[in-house]
């Protein structure tokens, strides 16, 4: 039995810059970082007893003979990349609900492929995990999806992650001192809009619109080298964070009509009339979890201004994807 641990993440700043349409031939740059919320990916071989070869539970149940048989389409390209002869029984668990900005799709991906190569023993790299699930999301299964989240997942930490040509991916590990770190972990506050959506096709949208905003797209980019010399520079109050982040959404809710509306402007204005000084829809947008940037002083009078949201307390995550048992029955 092998299980797969695999972090999600919260994504600061540079988001629409990591899409292959617009780093292929501009410079693509995120602040992200992988978060203690983790995909769990339980995986063995299934023995030959029944009438079907493989069987498969997520928020679905598949008993299939084949390959080609298989619906879930990241599964299906993920065994056929790996060329998996054996049958599998496949079971995923998950500390937060899909589709809700927090890369759980790519999560997903990245945390079956350890889980595989683990089961034909070989050790993929960082780097090649995050590579082998861009190709399957945006090559293979056709998704409409940027190129940050497989490489959170796969690295862990909290990260610049620049993005430029082809397949050409740089992840630099931000480091802060702790005590600063601490406090800028102190200034966040995610909540739970309840609101799911596809975010393939909010960024498909998106994606159609590039070439119509690369004014904006290179505003966050830019804004996206700032928030890092607010990080390194201890000249620098943090707090300016929240600030850089309310103007990035501004942009960012601009790019297409399906980012933003009005429950989730509703939620973002009552966010700063209680305090917060800026903050962010995450992943694509249309819902999912909101991300606000409030001093510590006043999170609890956030946090009760929008009781009817689900706070999530969360923690940063530094090891990224990991093979946290591997063992055989006995």
């Amino acid at each position: 039995m092998i299980i797969s641990r695999t972090p999600f993440r919260v994504s600061f700043f540079g988001g629409g810059t990591d899409y292959p349409v617009w780093y292929n031939d501009n410079k693509g740059r995120v602040i992200s970082s992988a978060i203690n919320k983790y995909c769990f990916i339980t995986l063995k071989e299934l023995p030959p007893f029944f009438d079907y070869k493989h069987r498969l539970r997520y928020f679905k149940r598949e008993e299939v003979s084949s390959i080609e048989e298989i619906q879930h389409p990241s599964i299906k390209e993920c065994m056929r990349h790996l060329n998996v002869e054996n049958g599998i029984d496949l079971v995923h668990h998950a500390d937060l609900p899909a589709q809700s900005g927090l890369g759980s799709s790519s999560t997903f991906t990245v945390g079956l492929l350890h889980a595989l190569y683990a089961m034909i023993y070989r050790m993929p790299t960082k780097y090649q995990l995050a590579i082998n699930a861009i190709e399957i999301e945006q090559d293979k299964i056709g998704e409409s999806v940027g190129s940050q989240d497989q490489v959170a997942a796969a690295f862990g930490g909290f990260n610049r992650i620049e993005f430029g040509g082809p397949r050409q991916i740089e992840v630099t590990p931000l480091i802060i001192e702790p005590s600063r770190q601490k406090t800028l972990q102190d200034h966040f506050a995610l909540f739970f809009t309840g609101l799911s959506r596809n975010a393939s096709e909010i960024a498909k949208k998106q994606i159609e619109q590039t070439s119509k905003k690369s004014i904006e797209l290179n505003e966050i980019y830019e804004l996206c080298i700032t928030a890092e010399e607010i990080l390194i520079n201890a000249k620098i109050d943090v707090s300016e964070w929240g600030g850089l982040l309310n103007e990035q959404w501004k942009i960012k809710r601009t790019l297409t009509n399906s980012i933003s509306n009005d429950r989730l402007d509703s939620i973002y204005s009552k966010g700063i009339k209680a305090g917060a000084t800026g903050g962010k829809l995450l992943g694509a947008g249309g819902g999912g979890f909101m991300l606000f940037f409030v001093s510590p002083e006043k999170k609890s009078h956030l946090i009760s201004e929008l009781k009817e949201l689900l706070y999530v307390p969360f923690d940063f995550d530094f090891l990224g994807s990991q093979i946290i048992y591997h063992g055989h029955s006995s």
